[in-house]
Order: C-alpha cells, then structure tokens, then sequence
C-alpha cells in the first residue's frame, strides 16, 4: 500500500467525518425550510448553544458524556422551539424579507448572549478517552470518533427518513409542507407540527456542534457562524428540501475541503471557499440542487 494511497484513505475518513457535521446542520435547515420557506440563519448558533451546553454539563456538572449529549439535544430544541414561539410565529404572515432579517438578528443575539456567559475565549472540549482511541488499519491510524461521526450520521439520517414517511407526525410535517390551508382545514395543528420541526432540526445541529467539538476540541461563540453557512451551502447543493440531498451535498463539501488540502496544501488557506465555490456552480447549472425536489409534487 503506497503512502498516498494510506493517506488518501486516512482522509477520506476524515472528510466523511467533517462532511457529516455539515450533513446534520444541513437536514435542519432544509426541514425548516421545506415547511416554512425559512431560511434559518440563526440555525449555526444553536449548534454552538448545543456544544456549550454539553461542555458545562460535563466540566461543571461532571455528567457523562451520553448523558451530557442528551441534555444539549433536549436544550437545543427547547431553543428552537422558544426561537420560533417568541419571533418567527408573529411573522408567518409577514414578507419573507422580515423573516430572514429576524433570524440573523437572533443569530447575533445568540452569539452575544454566549459571549457574556462565557467569553470569548475558545474554551477546551473535554473528549472520551474511548473517542480518542487510535484504530488502525493497516498503515492507516484513526480516532473512534472520526469513525463514528459517519456512522452515526447515517443512523440518523434513516431515523429522520422514518420520522417523516413513517410517523403520523411524518405525514403532518410533509402535508404542512405542501398546503399549510388544507391542513387547517383538517383539524391539524399546525403551530405544534412546526414547533415539532424546530426541535427535532435544532437536536441534530446539537449533535452535529458536539461532533465538531469533538473533533476540534474547541468552542467558542461564533463557531456557529461558518459551519451555518458551510451547512446551508450543503443544503443548497444538494437540493433544499431533500433530507437525503442535505446528507449528500454535507458530504461532497467535508469530502472535497479535506481532500483538497491533504494532497494541496497551497490551498489551505482557501479550504473555507470551497463550499461556496461549489453553491455558486450549482446555482448556475442546476438551482434546484443535486436532488432538487419539485416543490409543487412532493416534500423532503
């Protein structure tokens, strides 16, 4: 096995394990947008309320990491729901420019409001010992945990999937999605779907922010910033609207970021152009995405 061949399988995992952070913040995105047309900007900061959340449980409260994890999807959500409550509700009925105006704005409130708890200062992520764990493969050593991201990912991916084709809630969510007015008509409530939506998208951008601090060590209060926009970008290229084009276009961007600066290190200094090199490719041969759905026939 020849060295650039071990170390194009060593990155290859690691682009995986990057590309599905950008995966799950992805998949938040794009359900929050295929029901309410929204582009939540504000949804990279709760990434970053995710990650904060796990490390104070963890270095202050010394709870265990699963336990941590799951207190941070359960406070993300509860953010994502309050987030929608209090300043996307009144404005269902507003232009959608007043929308986006008011996510941005509860994205630097976020941002600041963690700023003022925490500082500004990058604070370490206490990692498992297990995550850190060297496997190998041959010539090819890797952490646990970037063996685990991908995996874990995908586990998630086909949960969201059965969530919304195999679930009552599923159905609610894909009929709100299509005709907000029929479902009304129906007896659904569709402020409880939406509320639905917001917590279950906001949980996966918590994973998805523990992941990276796991990976990276390092939280801080605008790391929501370029992940957000990284992970719309994936959004975007894979087809807004399409959970499993979320999936797909998180992973081209992981994929091609860190393939690009192993075998390139002259770019390194632009691997953060990447995704949006690739969006503006995609917006000019096919707008809809790689998986681009047609918003008048079907959802997600």
């Amino acid at each position: 096995m020849s060295i650039d061949f071990v170390l194009f399988l060593q990155q290859l995992i690691n682009g995986l394990s990057l590309g599905s952070m950008y995966a799950l913040i992805a998949t938040g995105y794009t359900m929050v947008y295929g029901v309410l047309r929204l582009i939540n900007f504000a949804h990279g900061d709760i990434m970053m309320v995710g990650a904060y959340v796990a490390l104070f449980c963890i270095s202050n409260l010394n709870i265990p990491f699963l336990s941590a994890v799951s207190l941070a999807m359960i406070f993300a959500a509860f953010i994502g729901i309050i987030t929608d409550k209090i300043a996307y509700k009144p404005l269902r009925e507003a232009p959608r420019i007043s929308l986006l105006i008011t996510a941005i704005g509860i994205s630097f409130f976020l941002q600041n409001l963690f700023n003022m708890l925490f500082t500004s200062e990058p604070k370490t992520f206490p990692v498992p010992n297990l995550l850190e764990r060297l496997v190998s493969f041959g010539q090819i050593k890797l952490s646990l945990g970037s063996i685990l991201v991908p995996i874990i990912t995908l586990i998630i991916m086909f949960f969201v999937l059965f969530i919304l084709h195999k679930s009552k809630y599923g159905v609610a969510i894909r009929a709100l999605a299509f005709d907000v007015k029929t479902v009304h008509l129906m007896g659904i409530d569709a402020n409880l779907i939406i509320a639905i939506v917001f917590a279950l998208g906001s949980a996966l951008a918590a994973i998805g922010g523990i992941f990276w601090s796991v990976n990276y060590y390092s939280v801080e209060p605008t790391m929501g910033t370029l992940m957000g926009l990284k992970a719309f970008a994936a959004a975007v290229l894979g087809g807004i609207g399409s959970v499993i084009g979320a999936v797909l276009g998180g992973l081209i961007i992981g994929l091609s970021e860190v393939i690009a600066v192993a075998f390139f290190p002259e770019l390194s200094g632009f691997k953060d152009a990447f995704a949006f090199i690739f969006l503006v490719f995609i917006l000019l041969f096919r707008p809809t995405g790689i998986l681009g759905i047609n918003f008048e026939k079907s959802r997600f």
